[in-house]
């Protein structure tokens, strides 16, 4: 509810304009490389649900330079590392939407999102109602997630 009233950043790419800022449980930013981020996504489809890009606005992969490729690459296992250490998924979906039809929401830079997976996760919610029940506070998994990213237990 706090973000469908509160004022909305509308110029630019979302993640263009929180990229130069520290990590917050404000802006959900869990973890800074070099060439690329790793933020929880606002509307997770499970506990845990992050995505990995880079700093550089580029909707393609062709359009990453081999630096930023490996980068995001690096970044991308890792964040896969620490999620299954703290969380202990049985399974996790990568993936990668690029273009509105291939079902990307922020177009034109490219984000990988990582879901962790536990069987049985889904419910009769999604089913009636196009409703996902996270069960835990996003705030909470944030600071989890943060301190596992950076070196804390």
């Amino acid at each position: 509810m706090e973000y469908i009233l509160s004022a909305k950043k509308e110029d630019g790419c979302v993640f263009c304009n929180i990229s130069s800022e520290e990590p917050s449980a404000e802006n959900l930013i869990i973890y800074k490389g070099k060439l690329s981020f790793v933020i929880m996504n606002k509307f997770p489809y499970n506990s845990g649900h992050i995505m990995v890009m880079p700093y550089s606005h580029k909707g393609e992969l062709s359009e990453l330079t081999q630096e930023e490729r490996i980068d995001l690459m690096d970044n991308l296992a890792f964040s896969v590392d620490k999620v299954n250490e703290l969380m202990s998924p049985e399974g996790c979906n990568i993936g990668l939407n690029l273009g509105r039809s291939a079902g990307a929401g922020v177009v034109g830079h490219l984000h990988f999102h990582i879901v962790p997976r536990w069987n049985g996760d889904t419910n009769f919610m999604t089913v009636f109602d196009d409703v996902r029940v996270v069960p835990e506070h996003l705030i909470k998994t944030y600071k989890q997630l943060y301190t596992k990213f950076n070196g804390g237990e």
